[in-house]
């Protein structure tokens, strides 16, 4: 029988598999507590960080549906439970890796697909969410500047051709006159 800490472990570590975006599991083996507790404050608006027992994680992530974890839970782990944009927690650990070689990006899960360690570089490597949205909203105002520019171009045409016809019968009105 399973004993009534474990049995809390593992029932939370469902709960946050099942309420985050994301997942990115890390091993932190050779950090020190400074550098863990300053990954916590890097990762705090988008991710939680917390150290896990490999065997709870495991029984957790099936319990929540997460498959693909089981091959990276060896050695120390530590999992980062994304709850705002999985993009932002990627970089910053991928940031944090960058400066602090300890830090080893195992894989990770996002939106119930299995990840390996490349495509969370991938992930991090992306612009942010608002930066995307800017993007498709300027393709968008272009693609309307460039159908209104249409829809308008036959009728200023056509208005520079009667001004045209208008110039050359006024230029020879007067020549008539004078015959």
């Amino acid at each position: 029988m399973a004993r009534p800490d474990k049995a809390a472990a593992v029932a939370e570590l469902t709960d946050q598999f099942r309420d985050s975006n994301a997942a990115v599991l890390t091993e932190y083996r050779g950090l020190t507590v400074a550098q863990l507790k300053q990954l916590r404050r890097a990762l705090s608006g988008n991710a939680t960080y917390a150290v896990v027992k490999n065997t709870l994680t495991a029984i957790a992530a099936k319990e929540a549906g997460v498959d693909g974890l089981d091959a990276h839970l060896a050695g120390p782990s530590a999992i980062a439970f994304v709850t705002g944009d999985p993009v932002e927690a990627a970089k910053g650990l991928r940031d944090f890796a960058k400066a602090n070689p300890a830090l080893v990006i195992k894989g990770g899960v996002l939106e119930g697909r299995t990840l390996t360690a490349a495509e969370v570089t991938k992930l991090a490597d992306l612009e942010s969410r608002e930066v995307l949205l800017a993007k498709a909203a300027g393709v968008f105002k272009a693609s309307l500047f460039q159908a209104a520019y249409l829809f308008t171009a036959p009728t200023a045409q056509a208005v520079r051709t009667i001004d045209a016809l208008r110039e050359k019968t006024q230029g020879s009105a007067p020549a008539e006159d004078a015959a």
